[in-house]
């Protein structure tokens, strides 16, 4: 039996229990028989073995499943869905999936991308974990020559499906993120540093959208509307964790944040198009409309001819 196979066990335990919330041993196995019989994996045959998924389910997603005696079932008493946890069961499941039939490139259609830089992610994580400074060889977009500086690496920062690392630049001392995607190379340095005391990265990012950070900057109060069908999208996967509604009518969806407004998040409003107004703060209004009067201008220009 594969590691695949005991994974896929371990998931499909975990779903059904977060589904049905309690079941008994053989409502368990029976389920388990269903599945293995649609994605043709091995079918759980013991309650040993049973016993022993129990306690590699609670090392791995820190999920703690126990049995109630009185009910006589088995129930989740621990769930600790932290994004670290979700976002491993979600590869988890999109492995399984990919593995389930050969021909997998018929069904499923992936966008085509450059790769998002994941391939540094154990020697990041390493040198992040031991505090360890590190030469880092990274491409700007707007320049064309890399350029080589040493960083103390403290974190690395998810956004819209592109990873960075969060450091500390040696040269002038700032804090700075670096697409992993344009990270050419890197190497660790027999230096070490010291984690900036006070400092946490996720209170840092709290306020902000995306991966710019500006220092001394207070959050402010956007207010939004939207389209309902827009509004659908938005309060299935919210803009930011601030996000509270104020209206979801047949007419319009309305929502608050209180967020800094950065160019990061700046982009993303105007990705939405007509489907979205700002409504609040007022100098963000201007901004907006300034930024679509330049872009009618572009529009409105004569087209002209690069012949020869």
């Amino acid at each position: 039996m594969g590691k695949q196979d005991y994974i896929f066990r371990y998931l499909s335990i975990i779903r059904m229990l977060r589904k049905s919330n309690r079941a008994t041993y053989e409502e368990i196995k029976l389920y388990l028989e269903e599945k293995s019989g649609f994605n043709d994996r091995p079918v759980l045959i013991s309650l040993r073995t049973f016993q022993r998924d129990l306690n590699d389910i609670r090392s791995l997603f820190n999920v703690d499943i126990q049995y109630d005696f009185s009910a006589r079932s088995y129930s989740i008493v621990n769930d600790q869905q932290s994004d670290m946890n979700n976002r491993m069961l979600e590869s988890m499941d999109t492995i399984n999936s990919l593995r389930m039939i050969s021909d997998v490139s018929r069904y499923m259609f992936f966008e085509k991308r450059r790769f998002s830089g994941t391939h540094h992610f154990y020697g990041l994580l390493h040198a992040i974990k031991n505090r360890i400074v590190i030469k880092l060889v990274h491409k700007r977009f707007e320049f064309d020559e890399p350029t080589e500086r040493l960083v103390e690496p403290l974190a690395l920062k998810e956004s819209k499906g592109r990873w960075y690392l969060f450091a500390k630049d040696r040269k002038d001392k700032k804090y700075k993120t670096f697409g992993l995607d344009r990270v050419l190379d890197f190497e660790s340095t027999p230096w070490r540093f010291d984690y900036p005391p006070g400092l946490d990265v996720h209170k840092m990012f709290q306020n902000y959208f995306g991966v710019i950070t500006q220092e001394d900057e207070d959050p402010e109060e956007l207010i939004l509307s939207f389209t309902p069908e827009q509004g659908k999208y938005v309060q299935s996967y919210p803009l930011h964790e601030s996000q509270t509604i104020l209206e979801n009518s047949a007419d319009e969806f309305r929502i608050r944040l209180e967020i800094c407004i950065t160019h990061d998040l700046i982009m993303e409003l105007l990705s939405m198009g007509e489907t979205m107004k700002v409504l609040k703060p007022e100098w963000l209004v201007k901004d907006i409309i300034e930024r679509l009067e330049r872009t009618i201008r572009l529009y409105r220009k004569p087209f002209r001819s690069h012949k020869t």
